[in-house]
């Protein structure tokens, strides 16, 4: 069992971003997806486009049309860049105006099931939204319009 904070990226009128960080690391997921691909002649092209998303997304809202479904039809597990690409970040898009932002990699097999590191991330999303949502349900967790309020580590 690891520990999660949620880490507050951008607040914006229009979306407020966040991450998430396992306690016994010392960046966050998008910190680290950031990390790995920052210096790498292939793929930065590819993470600057998604920078610039991120940048798009964080001044005019989490738009259902900017991203990628992923993950079950249940959950709001989605990936970034919707162009052509082999970069794939991984999210948690809450509404128009709440985004997590997660991790992820290079995705060179069909789906993100068929590769054991992005399907971790995707899990990784997943259990952290049905987190949120129990949290929510308990009164530990309130969700606004724009906000995610808590104060707690999640058990995940």
């Amino acid at each position: 069992m690891s520990n999660l904070e949620l880490i507050l990226v951008n607040e914006n009128t229009n979306c407020t971003l966040y991450t998430i960080q396992f306690v016994t690391e010392n960046d966050s997921e998008f910190e680290r997806f950031y990390a790995k691909f920052k210096d790498d002649v292939e793929y930065n092209q590819d993470l600057m486009r998604i920078v610039a998303f991120i940048d798009k997304i964080a001044n005019h809202g989490a738009l259902e049309r900017l991203f990628r479904p992923e993950g079950k039809i249940n959950d709001g597990v989605c990936a970034l860049p919707v162009v052509k690409s082999k970069l794939r970040l991984y999210c948690l898009r809450l509404s128009d105006k709440i985004l997590i932002l997660g991790n992820g990699g290079v995705k060179n097999t069909r789906t993100y099931d068929e590769d054991d590191v992005l399907k971790g991330y995707v899990i990784t999303l997943q259990k952290f939204e049905q987190l949120l949502k129990e949290g929510t349900n308990d009164g530990i967790v309130i969700i606004t319009t724009n906000t995610i309020e808590t104060n707690k580590t999640f058990d995940i």
